[in-house]
C-alpha cells in the first residue's frame, strides 16, 4: 500500500493551529495576522511530518503550475546543450520551477504537436530555442503565449530574444590582434556567407566579420581578404594550404570558429610554419579542442550557460515580455596562439 500523503490538516493538528492557520502560514502570506511562534510551529510541524504541498490544488488557486516548457529544433543533439539546459535549470531550480525539456529534430509537425502537449499540460510559459543563432518563424501556438527565443531572432514576434554578442566577440578579436601589433597580413577563414552548408553562418559570420573589420579599421589595420567556405576541419586545412600554395604568406589568422582552426593549424603545420612564432590565430565559440590544441587556441567562448539562465530568468520575471534582443557577451579565452607579427 503506498503511504499516505501528509495533509494540510496533519499539520494544524501537530502544530496546534487552525487549518487556516496553517495554510496562511505555509504560503509565506503575511496580510494575516499570525504570531511569530504560530508560524514556526507550522512550519516545524511540516518539516517532522514530511509535508509537501498538493501542486495540483495549488495550481488551480494561483493559477499558475510552476513549469516552464522547453522546445528546441536540434540543440539537445549538439556538444554544448548540456551548459545551456543546466543553466536554465538552474535557474528555474533556484524559483522551485520545473522545466519539461523536448526535442523536435527540426521537424515543424512535430515541433507544433509539442508545443500542443506542454500547453495542454498548462506549462506557465515557454521558451523557445535554436542550434545555431538564425531568424525563425516561431509555431503559431505560441502567438500570445509567454515565450523568451533563446538563440534565435523572430522580428515582429512579441517576444525577447537571448542571442550570444557575436558582433562584439569580432570586435574583442580585432583588438587582440591589434594589442600584439598586428595591422598587415591579416585573413578571416570561414566567411560570412550563408552558405547552404553552414547555416550558422548567416548570423554569427556576418556579425563577427562586421565586428573584425569595425575595429581593425579603426586601429588602422585591415583584413588582406576573406575566404568564404564551409565550418569545418577539412575546409580550414584545404583553404589555409591553398592560401599558402598561391604564396601568400599570413601574418594573422581570424578563424570563425575552432574546427577551421585545427584545419588550420595543420596546414601551416605541413607548411613549416608555426602557430603564434610564424602565424598568429585567433578564433571563436571555444570548443573542447581549443584549449588541447598545441598551443592552445585564444578563442571567444560561447557563453552556453549564460544563455540558459539568462532565458529562465527573463521568464520567470515580472511584467509583460518586449521584443527586445538581449546579446550575452563572448568571453576572450587568452592563449597561447597569438603573437607578435613575425618580419617579412
Amino acid at each position: 500500500m503506498p503511504e499516505r500523503r501528509v495533509t494540510m490538516a496533519d499539520v494544524a493538528r501537530k502544530a496546534g493551529v487552525s487549518p487556516t492557520t496553517a495554510s496562511f502560514a505555509l504560503s509565506g502570506r503575511t496580510d494575516m495576522r499570525i504570531s511569530a511562534a504560530s508560524r514556526q510551529k507550522v512550519l516545524d510541524a511540516a518539516r517532522e511530518l514530511g509535508y509537501r504541498p498538493n501542486v495540483t490544488a495549488r495550481s488551480l488557486r494561483t493559477k499558475s503550475t510552476q513549469t516552464i516548457g522547453f522546445v528546441s529544433d536540434l540543440i539537445t543533439t549538439t556538444p554544448f546543450a548540456g551548459d545551456v539546459i543546466r543553466g536554465a535549470l538552474e535557474a528555474a531550480r533556484e524559483r522551485d520551477h520545473l522545466l519539461f525539456i523536448t526535442e523536435a529534430g527540426g521537424d515543424r509537425a512535430a515541433e507544433s504537436s509539442l508545443v500542443h502537449a506542454l500547453l495542454d499540460r498548462q506549462v506557465d510559459a515557454v521558451i523557445y530555442a535554436s542550434m545555431f543563432t538564425r531568424y525563425i518563424t516561431p509555431p503559431k501556438e505560441l502567438y500570445g503565449r509567454r515565450v523568451v527565443l533563446l538563440n534565435c531572432l523572430a522580428p515582429g514576434f512579441e517576444a525577447p530574444s537571448v542571442v550570444p554578442d557575436e558582433l562584439e566577440a569580432g570586435r574583442d578579436a580585432a583588438r587582440a590582434l591589434l594589442v600584439a601589433g598586428h595591422t598587415e597580413g591579416i585573413w578571416a577563414i570561414g566567411g560570412h556567407q550563408a552558405v547552404p552548408a553552414t547555416p550558422e553562418g548567416i548570423i554569427a559570420g556576418n556579425e563577427r566579420i562586421r565586428g573584425l573589420e569595425e575595429v581593425l579599421r579603426a586601429g588602422g589595420a585591415r583584413l588582406d581578404g576573406v575566404i568564404e567556405c564551409d565550418w569545418d576541419t577539412k575546409d580550414g586545412y584545404r583553404e589555409v594550404s591553398a592560401l599558402l600554395a598561391t604564396g601568400h604568406r599570413p601574418r594573422a589568422l581570424v578563424c570563425l570558429t575552432d574546427r577551421v582552426s585545427f584545419g588550420a593549424y595543420q596546414a601551416l603545420g605541413e607548411a613549416g610554419l608555426s602557430v603564434p612564432g610564424d602565424v598568429s590565430v585567433v578564433s571563436f565559440d571555444d570548443q573542447d579542442i581549443a584549449s588541447v590544441l598545441r598551443p592552445a587556441l585564444t578563442t571567444l567562448r560561447l557563453p552556453h550557460y549564460q544563455l540558459g539562465r539568462l532565458a529562465m530568468e527573463l521568464i520567470l520575471g515580472e511584467g509583460p515580455l518586449e521584443e527586445v534582443v538581449h546579446r550575452v557577451p563572448m568571453p576572450l579565452q587568452e592563449r597561447a596562439s597569438i603573437g607578435s607579427p613575425a618580419a617579412s
